[in-house]
């Protein structure tokens, strides 16, 4: 082992004290001393009272243990040998002050002792946060991980039990749920944000992957009552004898009970023949048909108007006066009415004009409704029509309610208390009374449809701002008297969105949302 002499190793604390504080690699690289000497010295130096930092670092960043050995080599120098002696060692006369200020602090009892039952209370509660954060942190992840889940598309139809849903759909769903569950879901509310069960998730899910939906391809035993083969050629040979070859089977089976025969219901004979390609219609009536009615949704004013004409009865017998009326569906407002001796499509036609000036329609889109009667479908209204970029809308022929909304507004006036029963007495008489009559309808009248705001507010789009008000006053009520009120209060809610001749449910909301 190498020995060093001594002038040696004070040059090499020197170097790794105060002004110089080089670092230990860098003193053994200038004396060839092993950094394992240097360390050995530094920590005997630092023992025995003496300020080595060996880092290289500011004076601000030495150990505590460097700091106190400046404070314990400082204590008995008066002013003048302290400020000696911070020259010497590169360092402030007020760091050194500061360091001894914070070594009494630190050596000043400013509380109670704390005693050992204490300080496991404190462990336990710090124990009790640690639990508790990890659980909030667990629920913020599941609950980010539902958000995101639940902002997946799932189809216009909602997931009902037994529903069979595809195998690209199945695989789909699962990815999701294993995506939610590994970023902190539990597998539980994954499966319900999803709209299965844990069960039904186990079951779709198998070593090789996904399973498909065995039902399609499921093998079931026969019926126990359906017809053998025998029994069904049976009735296709009676339905093609001679006596029944023209009859239908409405006429056969009746007629079959009669000689005490029955081979099988009249709706089997039915299917049976359909079945075998021999139910045709025949005659030269025209076969039955269903037409679908035509649909509209409006989803705010002024895009689908109905119009119609009726009957205003004159004191004369025979003799009416006609009124034209046209109706906004979304708001039930009446946008435009006149009361004429005659029926016409010129009259019609002017009617529709000046209300889409009225309206400020020039130009823009909208759908207008009307019966299957000659002066809907005149060709004066139809160039009209087209003329003002109005797209044309009939019921289908002998329906009477494929344009409801209109109809209903015929009854609101004609069974009004002070609609005139016996008849007008003339012509001005008839339109004073309807003028008066729609200037109440559209700003007095709370229209049941629209949750009880005028149709001229819900047209000007004031009927939300009402709503809330009755929504806060109601809210406001409950919170006063909470027992009068075993449930929610009254919704007072204007449907979005108002549709002619509405569909289903689960295609009213498919349609709807493609409309918005």
């Amino acid at each position: 082992m190498a020995r060093y002499s001594r002038e040696k190793k004070e040059h090499a604390l020197a170097l790794m004290s105060a002004p110089e504080n080089l670092p230990v690699s860098t003193v053994a690289s200038r004396t060839g001393i092993p950094e394992a000497t240097l360390y050995l010295w530094r920590n005997r130096a630092r023992a025995s009272g003496r300020a080595v930092p060996g880092n290289g670092q500011n004076a601000e960043d030495w150990s505590g243990a460097d700091k106190f050995a400046v404070v314990l080599e400082t204590a008995a120098l008066s002013e003048a040998e302290l400020g000696e002696y911070c020259r010497r060692k590169g360092l402030y006369v007020e760091q050194v002050k500061a360091w001894r200020q914070a070594c009494e602090e630190a050596n000043t009892v400013t509380g109670e002792r704390v005693t050992p039952a204490q300080r496991a209370q404190e462990k336990k509660r710090v124990r009790e946060l640690e639990k508790e954060l990890r659980r909030k942190e667990k629920a913020l992840a599941e609950t980010a991980a539902l958000l995101v889940l639940s902002r997946k598309p799932r189809g216009a139809l909602e997931r009902k039990r037994g529903r069979m849903t595809a195998l690209p759909e199945r695989q789909e769903l699962v990815k999701e749920i294993r995506t939610a569950h590994a970023a902190g879901a539990r597998l539980a509310r994954a499966c319900a944000e999803a709209g299965l069960s844990v069960r039904t998730y186990e079951r779709w899910c198998v070593p090789e992957g996904v399973r498909d939906d065995g039902r399609p391809k499921a093998v079931r035993p026969p019926p126990a009552q359906k017809l053998s083969p025998e029994e069904r050629q049976t009735i296709l040979e009676v339905c093609c004898e001679p006596r029944f070859a023209d009859l239908p089977p409405s006429q056969i089976v009746p007629r079959l009970a009669d000689e005490g025969v029955y081979l099988a219901s009249e709706s089997s004979f039915y299917r049976v023949l359909r079945e075998a390609d021999a139910q045709h219609h025949r005659g030269r009536q025209r076969a039955p048909s269903q037409r679908q009615p035509v649909r509209h949704v409006a989803t705010g004013p002024k895009q689908v108007w109905s119009w119609d004409v009726t009957y205003m009865p004159s004191l004369t017998r025979g003799l009416f006066f006609y009124l034209y009326a046209v109706i906004d569906i979304y708001s039930r407002k009446l946008v435009a009415w006149e009361v004429h001796e005659k029926e016409g499509g010129d009259e019609a036609a002017a009617l529709i004009e000046r209300a889409t000036w009225r309206e400020q329609l020039r130009g823009k889109p909208l759908i207008l409704h009307a019966d299957n009667g000659a002066i809907q479908k005149s060709y004066t209204l139809k160039a009209k029509l087209e003329s003002l970029g109005i797209t044309p809308s009939h019921s289908r022929p002998s329906v009477s309610d494929d344009n409801a909304h209109i109809e209903a507004w015929f009854r609101t006036c004609k069974y009004m208390p002070g609609y005139p029963a016996n008849g007008f007495a003339s012509i001005d008489a008839a339109r004073e009374w309807t003028h008066r009559f729609v200037t109440w309808y559209n700003t007095e009248h709370f229209h049941s449809g629209l949750a009880f705001v005028t149709p001229e507010t819900r047209h000007r789009g004031e009927d939300r701002r009402i709503l809330e008000r009755r929504r806060q006053v109601y809210a406001a009520a409950r919170e006063q008297h909470p027992l009068r009120w075993k449930r929610h209060t009254r919704a007072w809610v204007a449907p979005e969105c108002v549709w002619l001749n509405p569909p289903a449910k689960a295609e009213e909301a498919a349609q709807t949302r493609k409309a918005a």
